[in-house]
C-alpha cells in the first residue's frame, strides 16, 4: 500500500518544491531557492503558514512590491543560467495583477519564474468575496486569468489531488530550455489550506536534465556549406549563447574562423571586449563597426537571438542584396526567423559542432575582410575614449562620462545591471564588458524599475560579486521600494543613479519623431501650459536615505571617481548619486549608427513633425522582408 502524509495543499506545495533539482554539465542545482511573499487574506493563512511550517526547507524573502519580487527572481534565474529561479507568492486581487509586468518580462526573456498568487474560494461559499472581479459571463475567471497570455504553463488548482500533475508540468516548463518563462499556479485561498493525504513519492527528490541537443546532421552539413562559401560572413550573439554557457565554444568559434561576432543586447559579453573578433553591439544601439558588416555581410550567423527590431534595425540593417541567414536556435520558432538556415540545437553543442567541421576544412575569414574590421574596430574604440574622457575633473559630467568613470573602475568580477532609459543605449555602444556576466540588461521588456530588485536577485545568486544597479531619474522614480529589501536583508548592492531630470531617452526619441520632448521633462509647468519650467525640486537622494541606503553625493567628476570606488568597497548597500550634463559633441555618447521604427505622424501642420515624417519616408523605403 502507497505510503501517505497529510498535509495542506500550501504545505505540501512547499515541500515538494524544496525537492526539485536541475542538472546539466553533471552539476546539479536547487531549482527553487528560495520563495518571496508579500501575504494577504489571500495567501497568508495557505502559503505563508506552509511557509513558517516548512521554513528549514524553503528560504524566504520579504518584499516591498509584487512586481519587483518577481524582477529579483528572474535576475537572479539569469544569474544562475537559467538553472534555478525562486517563487513568488501574492494575495489576491492587486497584489496578483502587480505580477503580470514581472511574468511579461520574464516570459519574454525566456527566463524562468514560479508564480503563485493566491485566488477567490474554489467553494465560492460567498460571491464575491473581497476583492474578486465578478464577471457575468463566466464564473470561473479571476484577476488571475491576466497572467495566462504572459505566462509558458498557467493552471487553477481547485482541488488538492489536482496539484500533483501541474506541479509536474510546472517542473517541466520552467527547466525547458525553449519552453521556459512564467509559470503561474493559482491558488485559491479555501484549497491552499485543505488537506489531503499525499502519496511520499510526491515530495521524493526529482532532477531536470537541462539538455543540450546537438545539431542534425544535415542541417549541419547545410550550415557548413554556407558559411564556406561566404566572403563577409559576421556572427550576431544573443541572449541564447548566456542562457547555455556558450562563451567559451564561441570564443573558440571565432579564433579558428577569424568571423567577426557582433551581439544583441542580450548576448554582449559573449566574447570580451578585447576578443579580435568582437567587434561590439550591433543594430540600433549598437556600433558604427558592427553596423557597418552587417550592412555588407552575405551571410549572417545567428546564434542565440530572436532578431528583434532593435537588432534588424526594423528591417533595414542587413542590406548585402544576397544575404542570408542561418540560425543556430534551440527553439525553432527562432531558427527560421528572416527565412534563414535552420540549425536547431543548443548555442554550445551547435557551436562546436561548427567549429570541429570548419576547421576540418580549414576555413578562415579572408585576410582584407579580418584587417577591415580590425582597423574599424580600433577607430571606433578611439570614440569610445573620447566620449569617456573628462578634461575637466572638476565639472558636472556628462553619462558617458560617468560610465567612464565606472569602466575604469571595475574589474570582471563586478556585474552591472539596467533596463531602460538611455543607459542601455549607451552601454550597448560604449562598455567594455570583461567577462560573460559583467553585462546584465534587461531588453526583452526594456521595463522601467527593473534594476533595483535585479540586482539584489542576482547579489542573492552571487554574493561574492559586487553588483551595480545603473539607474535613471525616471525608472528610480518607478520602483525604489526594494531598497527596503536590501537593507532588511543586508544585501550589498550598489546603485548608480543618474539625475538628468526626466526620460532622457524618450524626450530625444520625442524630439526626432517631431513630439518635441512633450511630457517627458521633470520640471515645473510654464505660463504656456507646458513642463519646461524649472527642475523638479526633488531629491532622490535623500529619498534613497530615507529607505535606508547609505548615500553618497557626487557633484564632479572627481567627485564621482571617489564615490564609486568608496561604494565599490562597501559591504552594506550604498547609492551614489550623481547629476549629469546634458552632453556635447565632443563627449556625449555617438549618435544611432542605425534607425529604429517609430511611426511619425503622417499630417501634421507644425514644422518638427512634417520635417520628421519626410525623414520617416526614407528610412521606411529601405526597409525589405527577408524572404
Amino acid at each position: 500500500m502507497t505510503s501517505t502524509t497529510r498535509l495542506t495543499v500550501a504545505q505540501a506545495l512547499v515541500r515538494f518544491l524544496s525537492a526539485q533539482y536541475t542538472e546539466r554539465d553533471g552539476t546539479r542545482h536547487r531549482l527553487i531557492g528560495a520563495t518571496w511573499g508579500i501575504f494577504g487574506h489571500g495567501n497568508v493563512a495557505g502559503i505563508g503558514q506552509a511557509l513558517v511550517e516548512y521554513g528549514d526547507v524553503m528560504p524566504y524573502h520579504q518584499g516591498r512590491n509584487e512586481q519587483a519580487m518577481v524582477h529579483a527572481a528572474v535576475g537572479y534565474a539569469r544569474q544562475s543560467g537559467r538553472l534555478s529561479t525562486h517563487a513568488v507568492t501574492t494575495s489576491i486581487g492587486p497584489g496578483a495583477t502587480n505580477l503580470v509586468t514581472g511574468a511579461a518580462l520574464a516570459t519574454i526573456n525566456h527566463l524562468p519564474v514560479l508564480l503563485l498568487p493566491g485566488d477567490v474560494f474554489a467553494a465560492r461559499p460567498a460571491d464575491p468575496v473581497l476583492q474578486q472581479l465578478e464577471v457575468p459571463y463566466a464564473g470561473d475567471v479571476s484577476v488571475n486569468d491576466c497572467l495566462r497570455p504572459v505566462s509558458r504553463y498557467f493552471d487553477r488548482i481547485t482541488r488538492p489531488e489536482a496539484l500533483i500533475p501541474s506541479a509536474l508540468q510546472a517542473m517541466r516548463v520552467l527547466t525547458d530550455p525553449v519552453e521556459t518563462g512564467a509559470v503561474t499556479l493559482a491558488l485559491p485561498q479555501d484549497v491552499q489550506a485543505e488537506a489531503y493525504d499525499w502519496p511520499e513519492e510526491f515530495f521524493a527528490e526529482r532532477t531536470w536534465v537541462v539538455r543540450r541537443p546537438g545539431a542534425d546532421p544535415t542541417e549541419l552539413a547545410e550550415a557548413v556549406r554556407a558559411i564556406r562559401g561566404a566572403r563577409r560572413p559576421l556572427l550576431v550573439a544573443g541572449g541564447g549563447v548566456h542562457h547555455s554557457r556558450a562563451e567559451a565554444a564561441l570564443a573558440e568559434f571565432a579564433a579558428v574562423t577569424r568571423i567577426p561576432v557582433a551581439s544583441t543586447q542580450a548576448g554582449k559579453g559573449s566574447l570580451r571586449f578585447d576578443h579580435p573578433q568582437d567587434v561590439g553591439g550591433v543594430g540600433h544601439t549598437g556600433t558604427a563597426t558592427a553596423d557597418e558588416l552587417a550592412r555588407t555581410a552575405d551571410l549572417v550567423i545567428g546564434v542565440g537571438t530572436r532578431y528583434t527590431d532593435f537588432t534588424t534595425a526594423s528591417g533595414t540593417l542587413f542590406a548585402h542584396p544576397d544575404v542570408r541567414f542561418l540560425n543556430l536556435n534551440i527553439a525553432p520558432y527562432d531558427g527560421h526567423k528572416l527565412a534563414g538556415m535552420p540549425l536547431i540545437a543548443d548555442a554550445r553543442s551547435g557551436l562546436m559542432e561548427l567549429t570541429a567541421a570548419l576547421d576540418m576544412h580549414a576555413y578562415r575569414a579572408g585576410a582584407s575582410y579580418v584587417a577591415e574590421y580590425t582597423e574599424d574596430k580600433e577607430r571606433w574604440e578611439q570614440r569610445v575614449d573620447a566620449c569617456y574622457e573628462a578634461d575637466e575633473p572638476d565639472v558636472r559630467p556628462t553619462q558617458p562620462q560617468v560610465l567612464g568613470v565606472l569602466d575604469a573602475l571595475v574589474d570582471e568580477s563586478d556585474v552591472i545591471i539596467t533596463a531602460a532609459g538611455s543607459l542601455p543605449g549607451d552601454l550597448h555602444k560604449l562598455w567594455r564588458a570583461r567577462s560573460r556576466d559583467q553585462y546584465h540588461l534587461e531588453y526583452g521588456y526594456s521595463c522601467m524599475g527593473y534594476e533595483i530588485p535585479a540586482a539584489i536577485g542576482v547579489k542573492l545568486a552571487a554574493p561574492e560579486r559586487r553588483v551595480w544597479a545603473l539607474v535613471g531619474d525616471g525608472t528610480y522614480l518607478m520602483m525604489p521600494t526594494e531598497i527596503v529589501t536590501a537593507v532588511q536583508e543586508g544585501v550589498a548592492i550598489k546603485v548608480l543613479l543618474v539625475q538628468n531630470h526626466g526620460y532622457a531617452s524618450i524626450g530625444g526619441l520625442s524630439e526626432e519623431t517631431g513630439a518635441e520632448r512633450f511630457g517627458t521633462a521633470y520640471r515645473h509647468r510654464a505660463a504656456d501650459g507646458t513642463f519646461t519650467g524649472a527642475p523638479l525640486p526633488v531629491d532622490l537622494a535623500a529619498n534613497a536615505a530615507s529607505l535606508g541606503m547609505r548615500v553618497l553625493r557626487a557633484k564632479t567628476v572627481s567627485d564621482l571617481r571617489e564615490a564609486l570606488a568608496e561604494a565599490r568597497d562597501a559591504d552594506t548597500p550604498t547609492c551614489v548619486y550623481v547629476e549629469t550634463q546634458t552632453a556635447d559633441t565632443v563627449s556625449g555618447p555617438p549618435p544611432a549608427q542605425a534607425w529604429w521604427d517609430v511611426p511619425v505622424a503622417e499630417t501634421a501642420t507644425r514644422p518638427s513633425a512634417v520635417k520628421a515624417r519626410e525623414l520617416y519616408e526614407r528610412h521606411v523605403s529601405t526597409r525589405r522582408r527577408h524572404l
